[in-house]
């Protein structure tokens, strides 16, 4: 049976209302909300159309000053990461250094007071398990987890499996360089005589997608946003709008589309932002998911630490001395 307190959970603005108070309170209100489902949505319009402009303004400014915490890490270190070879779609492992990573990660958000209701993560390993070993750490291994490989990192095409130096050694560090960081030109084309092309082809994680025919054998930047950002709108904003509290395990590029995104970043600028390794990052969001006035990019970790990190993933491009 439809009463009035259950009814007062569904108009919109009630509490907002103060000249309903009095109304709602009448015995004629009562029998009148209790005749039927026509007459229960002629009194909510009425209810609405009585709120003034101040209280309509007000439920405005209130709904416009919400903001949302959403936080983000790139996988712990791989085998591949370990060896310097250029990763993309090839689903390697973590490193002990890279589980430690992920725990470290779990450990700084849990006494950061973190707790999530829904994570986001590729169908790659490295991310799926630096994941797992965060929510292990905060006690949330029940915690709902959504995986896509629009969220993968980008596929390094025929580099993948080479070594990063040794590529610098045989192309120069002006054209790995753009290989590994420019927005819009892409490596060359994996083709079926690279070792890891039916590897990486064939691998079942890919059994939902993408199919066959549209498979990438080579991302640029630009290209990894153009399949993130659509999963980012039709999965991950509808979550953080609802109030979801939402944690991101993914990769250097794809994470990078992220920030590139939030903040707006020229092409420019993103060729030199390099995520680290197992270190989280937060953005804290105003109702339009733009970034509140300081709360662009932070890292959560000591400066130093966050400094040396980012230090050494550019130094992975970089020529053996």
């Amino acid at each position: 049976m439809l009463t009035v307190a259950n009814l007062i959970g569904y108009i919109p603005g009630y509490k907002a209302i103060s000249m309903s108070r009095h109304l709602v309170q009448s015995s004629y209100v009562i029998s009148y909300l209790e005749n039927g489902l026509s007459e229960l949505v002629a009194f909510t319009w009425w209810l609405i159309s009585m709120s003034t402009p101040e209280t309509k303004e007000q439920c405005q400014t209130l709904a416009a000053s919400r903001t949302y915490k959403i936080v983000m890490v790139r996988h712990g270190e791989s085998e591949w990461n370990k060896l310097n070879l250029f990763c993309g779609w090839f689903n390697a492992e973590l490193s002990d250094r890279g589980r430690s990573e992920a725990e470290r990660a779990g450990k700084a958000l849990k006494d950061a007071g973190y707790s999530f209701d829904m994570a986001f993560t590729s169908v790659l390993k490295r991310a799926n398990n630096t994941l797992e070993g965060i929510l292990q750490q905060l006690g949330q291994t029940s915690t709902p987890i959504k995986k896509s490989w629009r969220l993968n990192e980008r596929h390094y095409g025929g580099l993948t499996g080479l070594n990063k130096a040794d590529t610098v050694a045989k192309y120069g560090e002006e054209q790995v360089a753009i290989w590994r960081r420019s927005f819009d030109v892409p490596p060359p084309p994996i083709t079926p005589d690279n070792q890891y092309y039916n590897v990486i082809l064939n691998d079942p994680i890919y059994n939902e997608g993408p199919h066959k025919d549209q498979f990438p054998m080579f991302e640029s930047l630009k290209l990894t946003i153009e399949r993130t950002l659509p999963f980012w709108y039709d999965y991950i904003v509808p979550e953080i709008k609802a109030g979801k509290k939402i944690i991101i395990a993914a990769h250097g590029n794809s994470l990078r589309g992220i920030v590139k995104h939030l903040d707006q970043m020229s092409n420019e600028q993103i060729m030199g932002l390099n995520l680290p390794t197992g270190i989280p990052f937060y953005y804290e969001l105003d109702s339009n998911l733009k970034p509140v006035p300081n709360g662009s990019l932070q890292f959560l970790g000591d400066p130093e630490t966050v400094r040396k990190a980012m230090e050494e993933v550019a130094n992975q491009g970089k020529a053996k001395k």
